[in-house]
């Protein structure tokens, strides 16, 4: 073997091995903390004084279905199930009527061309018709609804580390930063007891594959959105440094094992 041979052979060894310890350094140091970088920012009006007026607990509320602009048409599918579930970890207490529940206590009590007309109407108008709400609302024997409406999400790839001399992708920035709106109505009167709107900015830094989900980006926001809810908050910022909001994802997050008695196939844990 000639010299040059040898060389360009000892080279690739090292070139080989350094790669090996920057992918271990990565997967060490990537695996703990936050699941991403975030931060959320809201806006929200006050709560309605009547809302105070009637104990928690005697005032249940049920989920109506996002709303989403139509070039987002299908996106927002799932997401009032995980407001369903954010509103049972951060107010236990309240009686909550999730979107398939709500869904069918509209359509057996033969109201579901009412609620595709208001639905309709409100995709433009961000209104509920008092009439139509005060109809379903006595049907689900409900008070309050929530409406929550998608308007953005957005996904990006950005490469941030390639090996020097080969075409190798070693690390890329993946963000998403969504956009979303919750409404809380009064079915009695038809007032608009609170709204409030959320951004949120995601970003991943990391060597697998995995996107930055639209479930975790929606849970994020949700929270938010609760939180100034239950702070009477008009305006905040919320960053991984709020522990509550970090937990909403981190707890969701199904975690992949072998069972082996169901063949070895990835089991889900929650």
């Amino acid at each position: 073997m000639g010299e040059d041979s040898k060389v360009r052979q000892l080279w690739c060894v090292r070139v080989s091995t350094g790669m090996s310890l920057v992918l271990l350094f990565m997967c060490a140091t990537g695996c703990e903390g936050s699941l991403y970088g975030w931060r959320v920012r809201t806006n929200s009006t006050l709560v309605g004084a009547s809302f105070y007026q009637v104990p928690v607990d005697e005032k249940p509320v049920a989920i109506f279905p996002a709303l989403s602009m139509r070039s987002l048409r299908g996106t927002e599918v799932g997401m009032s199930a995980i407001l369903g579930d954010i509103l049972s970890k951060l107010i236990p207490n309240w009686k909550v009527i999730g979107e398939q529940a709500t869904l069918t206590g509209i359509n057996t009590q033969g109201l579901g061309a009412e609620y595709i007309r208001m639905r309709a109407d409100a995709e433009p108008s961000h209104l509920l018709d008092r009439d139509a709400l005060r109809k379903i609302g006595k049907a689900l024997g409900v008070r309050y609804i929530f409406q929550p409406r998608l308007a953005t999400f957005t996904q990006a790839m950005t490469d941030r580390a390639r090996f020097p001399g080969f075409n190798i992708r070693l690390m890329q920035t993946r963000s998403s930063t969504v956009r979303m709106s919750l409404q809380l109505w009064d079915v009695e009167s038809g007032e608009l007891m609170w709204s409030s709107v959320a951004e949120a900015a995601l970003e991943s830094e990391a060597i697998s594959q995995d996107p930055v989900f639209l479930e975790d980006a929606v849970r994020l926001t949700f929270g938010s959105l609760m939180a100034d809810f239950l702070n009477r908050r008009t305006s905040s910022k919320y960053t991984p440094l709020n522990k509550v909001l970090s937990a909403l994802v981190q707890a969701a997050v199904p975690t992949e094992g072998k069972d082996e008695e169901n063949g070895g196939e990835a089991k889900e844990e929650h």
